[in-house]
């Protein structure tokens, strides 16, 4: 797997602070008074001028309502991240598996009777479920759901769930990481 990353790409792109000004409505001058930043390094950083310190950044992540962290991120000119599936069996269901630092996909295949019992150990995370093909009881503590091709379900992964699978069937697993802030 390549990307196109020339050697002349620049580390970062502050162009997206354009973005977040613009999606809460606001001037360069209403961002420079909710932050302290003046409009003129606002305005150069925005036009890829200038490049933001950390206490820049905090100041600019606070008016947004997000971290320091997370804008980093946003303005980080590598804007996708490739992974290379992997597979494994785990009792009678086939995953194909993609693990990202915020989420996992997990492609799964079982036939009639297959159980899961004990799922692996997850994160804090929330899972969703969705049958592609055939049909699958979900048990939680307190409830039980019966799932057919087109179906969907999410819950806390951190419950106490079972796969059955009522028919042979197809299914995508997502955990997606909940967020900590503290």
């Amino acid at each position: 797997m390549t990307g196109n990353f020339g050697e002349n790409t620049e580390m970062y792109n502050f162009s997206v602070l354009r973005d977040l000004r613009k999606r809460d409505g606001l001037t360069i001058a209403d961002l420079s008074t909710r932050t302290g930043i003046s409009p003129a390094v606002i305005s150069k950083l925005e036009r890829n001028q200038a490049v933001a310190n950390l206490g820049t950044l905090f100041r600019l992540a606070r008016a947004f309502g997000i971290t320091a962290a997370e804008l980093l991120t946003l303005i980080e000119s590598r804007t996708a991240q490739c992974k290379t599936e992997t597979s494994r069996i785990a009792e009678d269901f086939h995953f194909r598996e993609i693990e990202f630092a915020n989420s996992n996909c997990y492609y799964a295949e079982a036939i009639k009777g297959a159980k899961r019992s004990n799922p692996d150990a997850h994160r804090d995370d929330y899972e969703t479920c969705w049958v592609l093909e055939g049909s699958l009881k979900v048990v939680l503590p307190y409830e039980t759901h019966i799932l057919k091709a087109g179906d969907c379900l999410q819950f806390d992964a951190l419950f106490e769930h079972t796969y059955e699978v009522l028919e042979d069937c197809r299914i995508i697993i997502q955990h997606i990481h909940k967020q900590k802030r503290f």
